[in-house]
């Protein structure tokens, strides 16, 4: 029993979600096409859909909060980064376009 706690502690802290934080500008973009802010835009939604997705509960989550509740509020911390850098990478895109004047 000893020796079971400490491996279900470190499943529970790398099974937590490290969702990917997107950097909000790049060096390079000033030089994207329109086609290339218009895959940069649907990129930034699909890293902010998969953090939120990563905040749901699920049985890890759940585990985490039973077992080590302090997983859960890194967790909730790691998504929330995540999001507001996908949604700020979506906006500096977004205005680039309009910059551009790229079709929408």
């Amino acid at each position: 029993m000893k020796k079971i706690i400490p491996l279900v502690l470190i499943l529970l802290t790398t099974a937590c979600a490290t969702p990917t934080v997107v950097q909000t500008r790049q060096v390079t973009d000033a030089g994207l096409t329109c086609e290339q802010i218009k895959n940069e835009i649907a990129e930034a939604e699909r890293y902010e859909k998969a953090a939120r997705k990563d905040r749901t509960v699920t049985g890890t989550n759940v585990a985490a909060a039973i077992l080590f509740w302090p997983a859960l509020i890194g967790t909730y911390s790691n998504t929330e980064e995540a999001i507001n850098a996908a949604k700020e990478r979506r906006e500096n895109m977004m205005a680039l376009n309009a910059t551009k004047h790229c079709k929408a």
